[in-house]
């Protein structure tokens, strides 16, 4: 089994992590465009093409599955991702955990990037999932660009800025972004309050996982013996190791950590 994940940078590698946990048999091909990295600021036209090349180079690769492991990738293009590609290749993408969170009753915070909070997709989702729920939306200008850098002081200013606009009584957040959730510690230790209830983070991570092994028949997992599947790279298309800014994160050393890790174009 073969499983593609795609995003602009290495917020694909929460997923990856997660699929590498519970699958590590599981051969997977990581393809992203670090030259067009952040998305979120770029027109829903210029994402769906970005998108588009790089889910194709990992389609080449020819996984059973992809993973579109980016939630701006998820709101406009997933709809051109699924046309060019299934029914070949099942594409599945990432919703943000607002049903989950609003369960609890809320308040809820959902920190995104500046694109995806208030546009309709997300506005959608709470009218759905929690109407009846106290939600702030909050921007998050520059976190996810600085994770993917591994650029600590700015990850740290970003944080503490989002941290200052979210109410203190929203003890549960929607980690709207994928790459917000490589630093959701960090995040959780900015929303302490003394007093209050530890803060409950809701990313999207295992959601989308599960989901991809769902549309592939939920296949048997493989004999305790089995070798580790294979890690192909590919940073805009060309075959790649892992950036270094990736090894800054637990997720990414524990995918440059697997015993038999192939570059792109080795048998997995």
């Amino acid at each position: 089994m073969k499983i593609a994940l795609m995003d602009s940078g290495i917020g694909l590698l929460a997923a990856a992590a997660a699929l590498r946990r519970l699958r590590p048999d599981a051969g997977l091909v990581l393809s992203s465009d670090p030259g067009g990295m952040p998305w979120g600021p770029r027109t829903p036209d210029d994402v769906t093409a970005r998108a588009l090349t790089v889910a194709r180079a990992a389609a080449a690769h020819r996984p059973d599955a992809l993973i579109v492991a980016c939630n701006t990738a998820s709101v406009h293009a997933l709809t051109a991702l699924r046309a060019a590609l299934e029914p070949g290749v099942p594409v599945v993408g990432t919703v943000p955990a607002i049903k989950p969170a609003a369960a609890g009753g809320g308040p809820v915070a959902i920190w995104a990037t500046p694109a995806t909070t208030g546009s309709p997709y997300q506005r959608g989702l709470i009218r759905t999932f929690a109407a009846t729920v106290d939600v702030t939306e909050v921007p998050c200008p520059g976190l996810a660009d600085a994770i993917d850098r591994g650029d600590e002081a700015a990850v740290a200013r970003a944080v503490a800025d989002a941290a200052a606009r979210t109410p203190r009584a929203a003890r549960t957040v929607v980690l709207g972004c994928t790459h917000y959730e490589l630093v959701g510690e960090r995040i959780r230790a900015a929303l302490r309050e003394p007093g209050l209830p530890e803060v409950t983070l809701h990313g999207s991570a295992g959601a989308v996982v599960a989901q991809a092994l769902r549309r592939l028949g939920d296949p048997p997992a493989a004999p305790a013996d089995a070798e580790p599947g294979g890690l192909t790279v590919l940073l805009g298309g060309r075959p790649s190791a892992l950036p270094d800014a990736a090894l800054t994160y637990a997720e990414g050393r524990l995918l440059a950590g697997v015993t038999h890790a192939y570059q792109a174009g080795s048998a997995t």
